[in-house]
């Protein structure tokens, strides 16, 4: 049977998700001990941070990491909830948001993988937006843009490799689902909400973050959005609060030996 192991106090974070025999969630670079709650400075504790109303920005990864959970977890005007269903080799989390009507925010499960050398995430064909962090692999990057298009998979983050100093971050336009293949198992993510941007956010950190102790790391994040950051969000680029003040949503893992 599938487990999960939430922290109340640091954020309701996830410091563990066992599926087919074996943990998923990377335990983190030993930053700090005890809860992050208060904090101003998002430090990376591992595990999966709920990231809302945005992932980068203001605030940094969101205001839900910094604060302890109970049933419930309030943002603004927003409040949120969360119910875990666990199957044989699945997790499904069924999300309930209440905010006022027109109410925009980007919504991540911000997932660091415990995975190995030459892992591998494969994804359907899908814009792919790359970011500033990923210029030196590009050679230069246009001024002002906060991101660049191009076409998944792009430079080479289907496989998590050696470390190489870089970092980059990226995001799958409209790509709900995903799979990565590691030591013999599959993780499936898959993300549903009817009528709102559905997409995949990555991190692949080959030890180029942070610049004074960097360490390796792999992010794949089921997102609502299409940005990371809201304040950069186009038309039709963050999820948006119907006119009923309700918005539901469904994440599920589930994996498989193959």
């Amino acid at each position: 049977m599938a487990t999960v192991t939430i922290d109340p106090a640091d954020g309701g974070r996830w410091t563990s998700l066992h599926l087919a025999d074996r943990e998923w969630l990377w335990i983190g670079p030993g930053l700090l001990d005890g809860p992050r709650t208060g904090h101003t400075t998002f430090t990376d504790a591992g595990g999966l941070d709920e990231c809302f109303p945005t992932v980068r920005g203001t605030p940094d990864h969101g205001g839900l990491w910094n604060q302890p959970w109970s049933d419930s977890v309030a943002y603004e005007d927003a409040v949120l909830t969360r119910a875990f269903t666990a199957g044989a080799n699945s997790l499904t989390v069924d999300y309930h948001l209440t905010a006022p009507p027109g109410y925009h925010f980007i919504w991540a499960a911000h997932a660091l993988l415990d995975c190995a050398v030459d892992s591998t995430i494969t994804a359907q064909p899908a814009e792919c937006r790359l970011y500033p962090e990923a210029a030196p692999l590009l050679g230069s990057w246009p001024t002002n843009a906060p991101w660049v298009a191009t076409s998944w998979p792009a430079l080479g983050l289907d496989t998590y490799g050696e470390a190489d100093g870089t970092a980059v971050g990226a995001v799958l336009v409209d790509c709900p689902s995903t799979v990565i293949r590691d030591r013999g198992t599959e993780l499936a993510t898959n993300l549903s909400c009817p009528g709102q941007p559905v997409s995949t956010a990555l991190w692949r950190n080959l030890a180029g973050f942070p610049a004074e102790a960097p360490y390796r790391s792999l992010g794949v994040e089921p997102m609502l959005g299409r940005v990371f950051d809201l304040a950069e969000a186009g038309p039709g680029d963050a999820a948006v609060v119907p006119a009923t003040g309700e918005l539901a949503w469904r994440l599920t893992f589930s994996a498989r030996p193959v």
